[in-house]
């Protein structure tokens, strides 16, 4: 196997996706659009979408790290609009795009027609955070959106499985369909619930960081293939577990958190930009299976189930956002009001990704009685135009969308207020604390030592008061912005210091970097005490 393509595609990725930060275009449609350029381009490798290869392995990541960001309590306090948009919605889109495509696009059989519902039908996970994170949309928003994508690739994969069996001549029953969907629902959760608190329990008692984080990397791949091995959903086992596992992330030692924040940070990065990229470089093998009805033909098929998918889930939003309160004094009184901006920012956030692509690429190329799968090669190109289409021109216009209806995005002076106020909860009972231990007689200190600690106490408490002031009238910085430059210049006086003693073999390489990564830990410790949520 030569490994030097996909090393170039995750390299080239990254650059792509790095050069991206630095315009007002979000990264994923950046990816994708060159993603579309260089399938083109003559000597370009071929890279084909496998669902043998996305679905168990850049899956399972993926989520873990969404679900690890995302709050339990704000889902849980959410749960009925999550619910519906990633059960009811996705079952909905599945029948009803499948259905008009149906009766849109003569070359399409119904079972046919189906498969491809099912296979457009949820929103991508990954899409949704980065989309979500660029555009700064308000916080209960961000929590459906999140809450929806980390859920609705479970039931759409079910239906794909049902809409499939039905495809493909197995002679699926409606009680076996909704059997199944029970089946790998029920015990895709249960699968998680089983395996997270086993998992919790290593990653408390195990007493090396490198081992904690090589089992923290195991740990969606292992709740996934678990729940796959007895048919239910590896999603929702991922996700129970992440959910679990970031909820109590706490419990875990500080330096396992360092280390696993910049682990799960560094290969998100990495999965998102390929995957993304990956998106761009199918159109080869959309375009090559394309023979009836003719491009142009189809693309006009593309435009409709582009519509179609737009427009069935506003068909779903509004109602579900409006019916329940109006229906249910329950609802009413258990949730906030909701704004008139945020059903048409949910109904219009509804971009799909490379999980869409993947399944429609698992799609078999004949059914059991050994014709030729109905239309396999215009549904792999009708999920592909449409994965682009919400990419593109969704991704493009929802942050214009979000500045013209003046969404109300987060309040930062009230963010930092709030933290302000519970640091310095914080640090009353930690002075306390200090005090008392300083009392006993076997805690005794030197007053100089003893008054580092406060001081150090002090300097938390205050950093982020700093943060609420005025800044400088001769540099513009606030006080913390000084405080971190000054701190980072002085720990670069004593960088320097010990590079020049190694360098005069005074001291080893090994002392050096001994010494170095203590001057790491201040300068990461003087950061997080100033920067801002």
């Amino acid at each position: 196997m030569d490994a030097l393509p996909l090393v170039v595609l995750v390299a080239a990725s990254a650059a792509v996706a790095g050069a991206a930060r630095r315009t007002p275009v979000p990264a994923p449609l950046v990816l994708v659009a060159v993603g579309l350029v260089a399938g083109l381009v003559p000597g370009v490798p071929t890279y084909h979408l496998d669902a043998h290869v996305v679905l168990p392995l850049l899956l399972p990541p993926l989520l873990h790290t969404a679900a690890l960001d995302s709050s339990y309590l704000d889902l849980r306090a959410n749960i009925r609009p999550v619910a519906l948009l990633s059960v009811g919605y996705t079952l909905f889109a599945t029948v009803a795009v499948g259905w008009l495509a149906y009766l849109a696009i003569p070359e399409l059989p119904l079972t046919a027609a189906l498969v491809l519902g099912a296979v457009i039908a949820p929103p991508d996970a990954v899409t949704a955070a980065a989309i979500a994170r660029r555009v700064g949309l308000p916080a209960r928003v961000t929590t459906i959106l999140q809450g929806e994508s980390l859920v609705n690739d479970a039931t759409a994969i079910t239906a794909f499985r049902v809409a499939l069996a039905a495809a493909v001549g197995e002679g699926m029953t409606w009680a076996a369909g909704v059997a199944e969907f029970l089946l790998a629902a029920v015990g895709g959760v249960g699968v998680g619930l089983l395996l997270m608190v086993p998992l919790h329990w290593l990653r408390t008692h195990l007493k090396e960081a490198l081992l904690q984080n090589t089992l923290s990397l195991l740990i969606p791949f292992v709740a996934y293939a678990a729940a796959e091995r007895v048919h239910a959903s590896g999603v929702l086992a991922v996700v129970v577990v992440a959910l679990y596992l970031g909820h109590r992330s706490w419990q875990v030692d500080f330096a396992t958190r360092l280390q696993e924040a910049a682990v799960w940070k560094m290969a998100a990065f990495i999965l998102e930009s390929t995957v993304f990229a990956l998106i761009g470089l199918q159109l080869p093998f959309v375009l090559k299976g394309l023979e009836a009805p003719g491009t142009a033909k189809a693309l006009g098929y593309a435009a409709i189930v582009f519509v179609t998918v737009v427009v069935i889930r506003f068909v779903w939003v509004y109602p579900a956002t409006y019916l329940p309160r109006r229906l249910s004094r329950r609802v009413r009184e258990r949730e906030p009001d909701t704004d008139r901006t945020a059903p048409l920012i949910v109904g219009w956030a509804g971009m799909r990704g490379v999980v869409s692509l993947a399944v429609a690429f698992s799609i078999p190329l004949v059914t059991h009685d050994g014709d030729p799968f109905p239309a396999r090669n215009l549904v792999l190109f009708l999920t592909f135009t449409t994965v682009i289409a919400t990419l593109v021109i969704q991704g493009l216009t929802l942050p214009v969308l979000v500045r013209v209806l003046k969404v109300p995005g987060r309040d930062r002076q009230a963010e930092t207020l709030v933290e302000a106020q519970a640091q310095s909860e914080a640090s009353q009972a930690a002075e306390a604390r200090l005090d008392a231990l300083l009392a006993a007689p076997d805690n005794t200190l030197p007053p100089p030592l003893a008054e580092r600690l406060r001081t150090v106490l002090d300097r938390r408490r205050n950093a982020v008061w700093e943060r609420l002031g005025p800044a400088d009238p001769v540099t513009g910085e606030s006080a913390d912005d000084t405080y971190r430059r000054l701190s980072r210049e002085m720990i670069e006086a004593e960088r320097e210091v010990f590079v020049r003693l190694r360098d005069e073999r005074r001291i080893d390489d090994e002392m050096m970097r001994t010494l170095l990564r203590r001057l790491d830990l201040e300068e990461a410790a003087a950061y997080r005490e100033t920067d801002g949520p």
